[in-house]
């Protein structure tokens, strides 16, 4: 199983890298994360340079998409082109959106009638697109999930794992990452977070 973490120039590091890695815990099992570029090279929010290692149209083959986030996401939006990029297919894939990446999914029409989580920065360019912003970290219903906060992407990471390998293997992951002494805590958050912010569709 294969994992798309979509990110375009001037993307927040926490949100592309923190899902990456999470995910990647899981690489033994059978589902890898990767980095999937418009362009070959990419500069973050904070000058970071990163090479691609994989090319937009990898969205298309990919089991999960994520959309990561950026101080250029209303560029992108703005951008056709990178849009038609795009081609996503809730019905077969899991497609998940970072802070300001909610306002991808929203243009590309993934939001419609459904609520979304993210930052508060992005929270007003999000609801001009007629979507309601929730005061919750993570939201998901069905296929799609959102998240808000950088360091939300622990949830969004945690929810693709879960659905993909199942619980388990999301409180391994998360309980690697955890903190010294506060790892049943952390384990523990993070799946309230799920738990809390899933809507079970019939």
């Amino acid at each position: 199983m294969q994992v798309a973490v979509v990110t375009f120039d001037g993307f927040n590091e926490l949100d592309s890298f923190i899902a990456s890695a999470l995910i990647n815990r899981c690489r033994k099992d059978g589902l890898e994360a990767f980095i999937t570029t418009p362009v070959p090279v990419i500069t973050s929010m904070n000058g970071v340079e990163v090479t691609g290692q994989r090319p937009m149209e990898f969205v298309t083959e990919a089991d999960v998409v994520l959309i990561g986030s950026g101080v250029k996401t209303r560029d992108v939006v703005a951008d056709d082109r990178l849009l038609a990029m795009l081609r996503l297919e809730p019905s077969r894939q899991l497609i998940g959106s970072q802070c300001s990446g909610a306002l991808v999914l929203a243009r590309l029409g993934l939001l419609a009638g459904m609520p979304a989580s993210t930052d508060m920065t992005s929270r007003p360019y999000v609801e001009a697109c007629d979507v309601t912003v929730l005061d919750t970290p993570f939201h998901a219903e069905g296929n799609i999930a959102t998240a808000g906060g950088c360091l939300a992407s622990q949830y969004l990471a945690a929810w693709v794992i879960t659905r993909t390998l199942g619980e388990d293997a999301a409180r391994s992951a998360i309980g690697y990452a955890a903190p010294v002494g506060e790892v049943h805590e952390t384990v523990g958050r993070v799946m309230g977070a799920l738990h809390a912010g899933e809507v079970a569709l019939s």
